[in-house]
């Protein structure tokens, strides 16, 4: 049977390619060499769980199930089978095969750990010697920061007022404000966002945190561009994301008398739920000024904030941005809702090349990943780059989180309309800096990379 899954090629103005093609994630169980010697839970699988499974599955975490144990993971060996051959677990749903692939929070699984875990399953998933466990990984509290297991404690914790979202009601946008403890100018060289509690992640579809002060360069430098958010942005959370950790030499600069405006989207999910949410904040030592200020942005997929996704269909919208200066982009991070399918980041240089920069192939509205791009592999482009962002929508039954394929959809901020950017913390430099940049990075110049771009169908 001929596999469904096509490659889309993209040319620099859009026009497109369709060819047949197949997800690399097939080819993981097929034509491998026979294993040389058996694979057991306790000294291989084991792990690999602790590793990159077990901070979400365990118990009190946000997963439907536990797999620390061997009687707590064997239940679920099929599916964990399925999961981790479709990529789809551990959640990180970038394509392997294009754009930038060095990250400073990967989480996924390898082609060898994939096997490893095949294999198990398909020997009948057994448990092997107990002696050859791993010792039990210490986790953090709940009322931990993820950061802090590499920065330590945040030197600010910013809370927004709590709200109570009863169990039926429409969608709520709760936008109090909360003041900034400082009495000096100081740098920020990391942030995360999260609902106060587990409970409180079930009602938060996403939060942002505007900052308001008196710092005319805190807003994004958008050139007069209106399909850029002009307020000042410390960070945004969804479902899914940890924090941002911006790249040496960068940070966000907040004054004294400063406050933040939160826009944290609510919904009800069958039970009255009350909490806030909070904001963790890691400050460069006193008298450290980094060079560059970096801004948060939503680069938009969507024109002028118009949608129209007929039933029972799939779309595509896209949108330019272009850089007013050269600037460095730190991450990437989709965002779209239900119908949303994938988005692809691409630059397109001034000289008429083009560059994929992320394409994120089978988003999940559950998990709102944040790729940080290493330090030496975040993408730089000179002024007068444009940046296109391209997001596709599923409205038919195929979609699994598809409410109702029989429904026209528009553009809006409730979870059952849509929306469509890519959050990206984009770090501006002169002209002079970019050629500094670009005499000793000549390699990654070379190697801009413009293969195919391959979605779902």
């Amino acid at each position: 049977m001929r596999d469904p899954r096509v490659a889309i090629t993209f040319t620099a103005f859009g026009s497109c390619l369709v060819l047949a093609g197949l997800s690399a994630a097939a080819d993981l169980t097929n034509g491998a060499a026979p294993a040389a010697k058996p694979v057991t839970f306790a000294k291989d699988v084991a792990p690999i769980l602790q590793a990159r499974c077990q901070e979400c599955h365990r118990a009190g975490s946000m997963a439907p199930m536990s797999l620390v144990t061997y009687e707590e993971t064997r239940p679920w060996a099929k599916a964990i089978r399925q999961r981790v051959i479709a990529r789809q677990m551990p959640p990180w749903h970038i394509d392997p095969t294009v754009g930038v692939q060095k990250f400073k929070n990967d989480m996924s699984l390898t082609d060898e750990q994939i096997k490893t875990i095949v294999q198990w399953v398909d020997s009948g998933a057994p448990m092997g010697d107990p002696k050859d466990l791993p010792a039990p990984r210490k986790w953090a509290g709940e009322n931990e920061w993820q950061a802090a297991a590499e920065l330590g404690p945040p030197d600010l914790v910013i809370k927004s007022e709590p709200y109570t979202m009863e169990a039926h009601h429409q969608d709520v946008w709760w936008r109090p404000t909360s003041d900034i403890p400082l009495t000096e100018p100081r740098w920020v060289r990391a942030v995360e966002m999260r609902p106060g509690s587990l409970s409180g992640r079930r009602i938060t579809h996403h939060a942002v945190a505007y900052l308001m002060q008196d710092d005319a360069e805190s807003a994004t430098p958008g050139g007069g561009d209106p399909e850029l958010n002009r307020r000042g942005l410390l960070m945004e959370w969804a479902i899914g994301k940890s924090y941002d950790l911006y790249h040496p030499n960068t940070g966000k600069l907040l004054v004294p008398g400063a406050q933040i405006s939160w826009d944290i989207h609510i919904h009800a999910v069958g039970e009255a739920i009350r909490d806030h949410v909070e904001l963790g904040v890691w400050l460069y030592p006193k008298g450290q000024e980094p060079k560059y200020r970096t801004y948060l942005t939503a680069l938009q997929a969507i024109k002028q904030r118009y949608m129209d996704i007929p039933p029972n269909s799939i779309v595509e919208s896209q949108n330019f941005t272009v850089l007013k200066q050269a600037a460095m982009l730190e991450n990437f991070q989709p965002h779209m809702h239900l119908r949303g399918k994938a988005m692809a980041v691409e630059a397109i240089l001034p000289d008429g090349t083009s560059q994929m920069v992320s394409y994120v192939g089978k988003f999940n509205f559950n998990w709102m990943t944040n790729y940080i791009y290493a330090d030496d592999a975040a993408p730089v482009f000179p002024k007068g780059t444009m940046v296109r962002v391209t997001a596709w929508y599923d409205n038919t039954r195929g979609n699994p989180n598809n409410p109702d394929p029989d429904q026209w959809v528009g553009f809006g901020d409730r979870t059952v309309d849509e929306m469509g950017h890519a959050w990206m913390n984009v770090t501006y430099m002169s002209d002079d800096d970019y050629k500094a940049w670009a005499a000793t990075h000549k390699n990654q110049l070379a190697n801009a990379d413009d293969r195919p771009i391959r979605i779902n169908r």
